[in-house]
Protein backbone atom coordinates (compact mmCIF):
# COMPACT_ATOMS: atom_id res chain seq x y z
CA UNK A 1 0.00 0.00 0.00
CA UNK A 2 3.07 2.25 0.37
CA UNK A 3 2.10 5.87 1.00
CA UNK A 4 -0.94 5.92 -1.26
CA UNK A 5 -4.05 6.98 0.65
CA UNK A 6 -6.27 4.67 -1.37
CA UNK A 7 -6.55 0.90 -1.67
CA UNK A 8 -8.18 -1.33 -4.24
CA UNK A 9 -11.20 -3.57 -3.84
CA UNK A 10 -8.99 -6.60 -4.52
CA UNK A 11 -6.66 -5.67 -1.64
CA UNK A 12 -9.57 -5.36 0.74
CA UNK A 13 -11.07 -8.65 -0.45
CA UNK A 14 -7.78 -10.38 0.33
CA UNK A 15 -7.63 -8.79 3.80
CA UNK A 16 -11.32 -8.98 4.67
CA UNK A 17 -10.72 -11.27 7.65
CA UNK A 18 -7.44 -9.75 8.82
CA UNK A 19 -7.75 -9.06 12.56
CA UNK A 20 -5.90 -5.76 12.36
CA UNK A 21 -8.06 -4.30 9.56
CA UNK A 22 -11.15 -2.26 10.48
CA UNK A 23 -13.64 -1.36 7.75
CA UNK A 24 -15.89 1.67 8.14
CA UNK A 25 -18.95 2.55 6.07
CA UNK A 26 -18.84 6.34 6.26
CA UNK A 27 -21.67 7.06 3.82
CA UNK A 28 -23.37 10.45 4.11
CA UNK A 29 -25.69 12.15 1.65
CA UNK A 30 -27.00 15.61 0.97
CA UNK A 31 -30.77 16.00 1.53
CA UNK A 32 -31.28 16.51 -2.21
CA UNK A 33 -29.87 13.03 -2.85
CA UNK A 34 -32.82 11.51 -0.96
CA UNK A 35 -30.80 8.60 0.42
CA UNK A 36 -30.63 7.33 4.00
CA UNK A 37 -27.10 6.19 4.77
CA UNK A 38 -27.90 4.28 7.95
CA UNK A 39 -30.84 2.43 6.39
CA UNK A 40 -28.73 1.47 3.38
CA UNK A 41 -25.97 0.24 5.71
CA UNK A 42 -28.44 -1.96 7.60
CA UNK A 43 -29.51 -3.50 4.31
CA UNK A 44 -26.10 -4.12 2.79
CA UNK A 45 -22.50 -3.28 3.54
CA UNK A 46 -19.06 -4.81 3.14
CA UNK A 47 -18.89 -7.77 5.56
CA UNK A 48 -17.58 -6.72 8.95
CA UNK A 49 -17.93 -2.99 8.25
CA UNK A 50 -18.91 -0.61 11.03
CA UNK A 51 -21.08 2.44 10.39
CA UNK A 52 -19.81 5.92 11.23
CA UNK A 53 -22.19 8.88 11.17
CA UNK A 54 -20.24 12.11 10.61
CA UNK A 55 -23.06 14.14 12.13
CA UNK A 56 -22.99 12.06 15.32
CA UNK A 57 -19.19 12.02 15.58
CA UNK A 58 -18.91 15.81 15.53
CA UNK A 59 -18.89 18.90 17.72
CA UNK A 60 -22.43 18.82 19.09
CA UNK A 61 -22.09 22.38 20.43
CA UNK A 62 -21.34 23.93 17.04
CA UNK A 63 -24.15 25.51 15.00
CA UNK A 64 -22.30 24.34 11.90
CA UNK A 65 -22.86 20.84 10.47
CA UNK A 66 -20.52 17.91 11.27
CA UNK A 67 -17.65 20.01 12.60
CA UNK A 68 -14.57 18.28 14.04
CA UNK A 69 -15.11 17.02 17.60
CA UNK A 70 -12.44 17.49 20.22
CA UNK A 71 -9.89 14.66 20.62
CA UNK A 72 -11.54 13.37 23.81
CA UNK A 73 -14.93 12.92 22.14
CA UNK A 74 -13.41 11.35 19.03
CA UNK A 75 -11.38 8.91 21.15
CA UNK A 76 -14.48 7.99 23.17
CA UNK A 77 -16.57 7.36 20.05
CA UNK A 78 -13.88 5.24 18.41
CA UNK A 79 -13.39 3.16 21.56
CA UNK A 80 -17.11 2.42 21.71
CA UNK A 81 -17.04 1.39 18.06
CA UNK A 82 -14.21 -1.02 18.80
CA UNK A 83 -11.53 0.85 16.87
CA UNK A 84 -8.12 0.80 18.52
CA UNK A 85 -4.62 2.16 18.24
CA UNK A 86 -2.38 0.48 15.69
CA UNK A 87 -5.12 -0.90 13.48
CA UNK A 88 -5.38 -0.37 9.73
CA UNK A 89 -8.57 1.53 8.92
CA UNK A 90 -10.32 1.33 5.56
CA UNK A 91 -13.17 3.77 4.92
CA UNK A 92 -15.66 3.69 2.08
CA UNK A 93 -18.99 5.20 1.08
CA UNK A 94 -21.96 4.47 -1.15
CA UNK A 95 -21.09 7.07 -3.78
CA UNK A 96 -17.60 5.86 -4.77
CA UNK A 97 -15.46 8.57 -3.20
CA UNK A 98 -17.48 11.24 -1.41
CA UNK A 99 -17.89 11.32 2.38
CA UNK A 100 -15.23 8.61 2.87
CA UNK A 101 -12.60 11.26 2.14
CA UNK A 102 -13.91 13.35 5.05
CA UNK A 103 -13.61 10.44 7.50
CA UNK A 104 -10.15 9.56 6.14
CA UNK A 105 -9.11 13.17 6.75
CA UNK A 106 -10.58 13.13 10.27
CA UNK A 107 -8.56 10.05 11.24
CA UNK A 108 -5.44 11.57 9.73
CA UNK A 109 -6.01 14.84 11.59
CA UNK A 110 -6.31 12.86 14.82
CA UNK A 111 -2.96 11.20 14.26
CA UNK A 112 -3.86 7.91 12.56
CA UNK A 113 -1.35 7.11 9.82
CA UNK A 114 -2.65 3.74 8.66
CA UNK A 115 -5.99 4.88 7.22
CA UNK A 116 -7.09 4.43 3.61
CA UNK A 117 -10.02 5.11 1.31
CA UNK A 118 -11.47 2.25 -0.72
CA UNK A 119 -11.16 3.37 -4.34
CA UNK A 120 -14.61 3.31 -5.90
CA UNK A 121 -16.31 2.54 -2.59
CA UNK A 122 -19.28 0.21 -2.29
CA UNK A 123 -20.31 0.60 -5.97
CA UNK A 124 -16.91 -0.72 -7.13
CA UNK A 125 -16.99 -3.48 -4.51
CA UNK A 126 -20.36 -4.71 -5.72
CA UNK A 127 -19.39 -4.32 -9.37
CA UNK A 128 -16.51 -6.73 -8.76
CA UNK A 129 -19.02 -9.25 -7.44
CA UNK A 130 -17.65 -9.22 -3.90
CA UNK A 131 -19.97 -10.14 -1.01
CA UNK A 132 -22.17 -7.79 1.00
CA UNK A 133 -23.88 -8.36 4.33
CA UNK A 134 -26.71 -6.97 6.43
CA UNK A 135 -25.19 -8.24 9.67
CA UNK A 136 -23.99 -5.59 12.12
CA UNK A 137 -20.69 -6.74 13.66
CA UNK A 138 -20.24 -6.83 17.42
CA UNK A 139 -16.88 -5.52 18.58
CA UNK A 140 -15.22 -5.20 21.96
CA UNK A 141 -14.14 -1.74 23.09
CA UNK A 142 -10.52 -0.91 22.26
CA UNK A 143 -8.15 1.80 23.45
CA UNK A 144 -7.93 4.67 20.99
CA UNK A 145 -5.76 7.77 21.31
CA UNK A 146 -6.62 10.90 19.33
CA UNK A 147 -4.08 13.72 19.16
CA UNK A 148 -5.17 16.58 16.92
CA UNK A 149 -2.70 17.82 14.32
CA UNK A 150 -3.66 21.49 14.20
CA UNK A 151 -1.71 21.96 10.97
CA UNK A 152 -4.42 20.02 9.14
CA UNK A 153 -7.39 22.17 10.25
CA UNK A 154 -8.04 25.84 9.50
CA UNK A 155 -10.44 28.31 11.13
CA UNK A 156 -12.23 31.24 9.52
CA UNK A 157 -9.66 33.74 10.81
CA UNK A 158 -6.78 31.61 9.56
CA UNK A 159 -8.34 31.36 6.09
CA UNK A 160 -8.88 35.12 6.02
CA UNK A 161 -5.22 35.67 6.91
CA UNK A 162 -4.09 33.15 4.29
CA UNK A 163 -6.10 34.91 1.57
CA UNK A 164 -5.02 38.40 2.59
CA UNK A 165 -1.33 37.48 2.66
CA UNK A 166 -1.46 35.04 -0.29
CA UNK A 167 0.43 32.58 1.92
CA UNK A 168 -1.77 29.67 0.84
CA UNK A 169 -3.72 28.59 -2.21
CA UNK A 170 -7.39 28.18 -1.27
CA UNK A 171 -9.23 25.63 -3.42
CA UNK A 172 -13.03 25.48 -3.32
CA UNK A 173 -14.50 22.08 -4.21
CA UNK A 174 -18.05 23.28 -4.93
CA UNK A 175 -19.71 23.25 -8.34
CA UNK A 176 -18.88 26.25 -10.58
CA UNK A 177 -22.44 27.61 -10.37
CA UNK A 178 -22.28 27.81 -6.59
CA UNK A 179 -18.74 29.18 -6.62
CA UNK A 180 -19.77 31.97 -8.99
CA UNK A 181 -22.89 32.73 -6.98
CA UNK A 182 -25.18 31.80 -9.86
CA UNK A 183 -26.92 29.03 -7.91
CA UNK A 184 -28.57 29.45 -4.50
CA UNK A 185 -26.93 27.85 -1.48
CA UNK A 186 -28.75 24.79 -0.09
CA UNK A 187 -28.64 26.15 3.47
CA UNK A 188 -30.70 29.10 4.62
CA UNK A 189 -29.00 32.40 5.47
CA UNK A 190 -25.86 31.45 3.52
CA UNK A 191 -24.88 33.96 0.84
CA UNK A 192 -24.02 32.76 -2.66
CA UNK A 193 -20.55 33.27 -4.12
CA UNK A 194 -16.96 32.63 -3.08
CA UNK A 195 -14.08 33.95 -1.00
CA UNK A 196 -11.97 36.71 -2.57
CA UNK A 197 -8.83 35.05 -3.90
CA UNK A 198 -10.11 31.47 -3.75
CA UNK A 199 -9.92 29.25 -6.83
CA UNK A 200 -12.58 26.82 -7.95
CA UNK A 201 -11.62 23.14 -8.30
CA UNK A 202 -14.84 21.09 -8.38
CA UNK A 203 -14.10 17.80 -6.63
CA UNK A 204 -15.71 15.81 -9.45
CA UNK A 205 -12.84 16.74 -11.76
CA UNK A 206 -10.55 14.61 -9.59
CA UNK A 207 -12.67 11.50 -10.04
CA UNK A 208 -13.49 9.11 -12.84
CA UNK A 209 -16.45 6.79 -12.33
CA UNK A 210 -16.26 7.15 -8.56
CA UNK A 211 -12.52 6.49 -8.38
CA UNK A 212 -9.55 8.83 -8.08
CA UNK A 213 -7.92 9.68 -11.35
CA UNK A 214 -4.36 8.50 -11.99
CA UNK A 215 -1.50 10.21 -10.20
CA UNK A 216 -0.36 11.75 -13.48
CA UNK A 217 -3.83 13.15 -14.20
CA UNK A 218 -4.10 14.53 -10.67
CA UNK A 219 -0.67 16.14 -10.89
CA UNK A 220 -1.65 17.79 -14.18
CA UNK A 221 -4.93 19.07 -12.73
CA UNK A 222 -3.17 20.52 -9.70
CA UNK A 223 -0.42 22.04 -11.85
CA UNK A 224 -3.09 23.86 -13.86
CA UNK A 225 -4.54 25.13 -10.56
CA UNK A 226 -1.13 26.49 -9.55
CA UNK A 227 -0.18 23.82 -7.03
CA UNK A 228 3.46 22.79 -6.74
CA UNK A 229 5.57 21.10 -4.06
CA UNK A 230 6.15 24.39 -2.24
CA UNK A 231 2.51 25.54 -2.29
CA UNK A 232 0.54 25.08 0.93
CA UNK A 233 -3.13 24.48 0.14
CA UNK A 234 -6.31 25.05 2.14
CA UNK A 235 -9.39 23.26 0.85
CA UNK A 236 -13.00 24.34 1.28
CA UNK A 237 -16.46 23.33 0.07
CA UNK A 238 -20.02 23.61 1.37
CA UNK A 239 -19.58 22.05 4.80
CA UNK A 240 -16.17 20.38 4.87
CA UNK A 241 -17.04 17.07 3.20
CA UNK A 242 -16.05 17.26 -0.48
CA UNK A 243 -13.14 19.56 0.39
CA UNK A 244 -11.54 16.41 1.79
CA UNK A 245 -11.71 14.82 -1.68
CA UNK A 246 -9.21 17.48 -2.78
CA UNK A 247 -7.02 16.70 0.26
CA UNK A 248 -7.16 13.00 -0.62
CA UNK A 249 -6.21 13.72 -4.22
CA UNK A 250 -3.40 16.06 -3.14
CA UNK A 251 -1.83 13.33 -1.00
CA UNK A 252 -2.26 10.79 -3.79
CA UNK A 253 -0.52 13.21 -6.17
CA UNK A 254 2.37 13.65 -3.73
CA UNK A 255 1.49 17.04 -2.21
CA UNK A 256 1.59 16.96 1.59
CA UNK A 257 1.23 20.64 2.53
CA UNK A 258 -2.54 20.77 2.78
CA UNK A 259 -5.19 21.62 5.35
CA UNK A 260 -8.99 21.80 5.37
CA UNK A 261 -11.21 24.72 6.34
CA UNK A 262 -13.65 22.93 8.61
CA UNK A 263 -16.40 25.57 8.62
CA UNK A 264 -16.13 25.94 4.83
CA UNK A 265 -18.76 27.94 2.95
CA UNK A 266 -21.52 27.35 5.50
CA UNK A 267 -19.51 29.40 7.98
CA UNK A 268 -17.95 31.90 5.56
CA UNK A 269 -21.18 32.60 3.67
CA UNK A 270 -23.21 33.16 6.83
CA UNK A 271 -20.66 35.31 8.70
CA UNK A 272 -21.01 39.08 8.98
CA UNK A 273 -17.20 39.34 9.07
CA UNK A 274 -16.48 38.00 5.60
CA UNK A 275 -16.47 39.30 2.06
CA UNK A 276 -18.33 37.36 -0.61
CA UNK A 277 -17.61 37.62 -4.34
CA UNK A 278 -20.31 36.78 -6.87
CA UNK A 279 -19.94 36.87 -10.62
CA UNK A 280 -22.52 38.21 -13.09
CA UNK A 281 -24.38 35.68 -15.18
Amino acid sequence: MAQDPIISTSWLKDHLDAPDVVIIDSSWYLPAMERDAKTEYSQEHIPGALFMDIDAVSDQNSPLPHMMPDPHMFSSQMRKMGIGDGQTIVVYDGMGIFSAARVWWMFRAFGVKSVFVLDGGLPAWKEEGYPVSGEVPARMERHFTAILNNDMVRSLNEVQDALETSSHLVLDARAPERFKGLAPEPRESVRAGHMPGALNLPFGLLLNDGKLRSKEDLQNIFAQAGVDASTPVITSCGSGVTAAVINLALVQAGFTKNALYDGSWTEWGSSSKTEVISEPA
